[in-house]
C-alpha cells in the first residue's frame, strides 16, 4: 500500500474525525487516535492513500512535513505514538527500526546523522526516518532533549522496543528514556 504520512501543526487545537490519525497534545503531553478534539497546541499525524488531494478533515492543508511509504499489504500495521527524552549530552548509537515514521523536537537540540549527513534539529522541527537506514542522534551537551514520533510499524512489533543497534552497543546501558503512548491497528 502507497501512503503518505503527514505531520501539521495546530497551536490553536485541532478536531479530527476516524481513520489513522494521531494527535499529540502538547500540553497535556497525550496522545489519542483516531476522533479527537484537543483544544489547546496540537500536532497531528495522518496516513492516508497517496493517490488523493484531500488528507482528510484534520486540516493536513497546512503540513509541515509528509513522506511516502510504502507498506507491505500482506501485512498487519499499526501506529505507535511514543516520546524519546535524551539527557544532555547523550548518544544514540547507529541503529535501525523496522518502518518509518515522523518526529518532531519537543525541546532542546538533537543532531541526527543519516546517510553521512548530519541535520541539527531545534525545537518544533519534524524530520522523517525511513526506519531500516542506519542513524546515530547525538543530544544536546548543555541542556536535556525530548522528541515525540510516530512511527508506522509491522503488528508483529507491537509492545516491543524497536531499535536495534548495529555496532554492539547493544549491551550499553542506553540514557534515552521512551514511554509509549499508544499502539493502534491501522483502520
Amino acid at each position: 500500500m502507497d501512503a503518505l504520512l503527514a505531520l501539521s501543526e495546530h497551536p490553536a487545537g485541532v478536531a479530527v474525525g476516524t481513520g489513522n490519525r494521531v494527535v499529540y497534545d502538547l500540553e497535556a503531553d497525550i496522545a489519542h487516535f483516531g476522533a479527537v478534539s484537543v483544544s489547546g497546541p496540537a500536532v497531528l499525524w495522518e496516513l492516508s492513500p497517496i493517490n488523493t488531494d484531500d488528507l482528510g478533515e484534520g486540516g493536513c492543508q497546512d503540513v509541515a512535513l509528509s513522506a511516502a511509504v510504502e507498506l507491505d499489504g500482506s501485512v498487519d500495521w499499526l501506529m505507535r505514538c511514543d516520546r524519546v527524552d535524551f539527557p544532555t549530552a547523550a548518544v544514540a548509537h547507529r541503529h535501525v527500526h523496522p518502518g518509518p515514521g515522523i518526529r518532531r523536537l519537543l525541546f532542546g537540540e538533537l543532531a541526527v546523522t543519516t546517510s553521512g549527513i548530519t541535520t541539527t534539529h531545534q525545537k518544533g522541527d519534524p524530520w522523517f526516518e525511513i526506519g531500516p537506514d542506519p542513524v546515530y542522534a547525538e543530544s544536546s551537551a548543555t541542556q536535556e532533549s525530548a522528541f515525540v514520533r510516530v512511527m508506522l510499524l509491522p503488528a508483529e512489533w507491537a509492545r516491543r522496543r524497536t531499535i536495534r543497534y548495529l555496532d554492539a552497543f547493544e549491551e550499553r546501558p542506553a540514557r534515552q528514556r521512551v514511554k509509549v503512548y499508544l499502539e493502534e491497528p491501522l483502520v
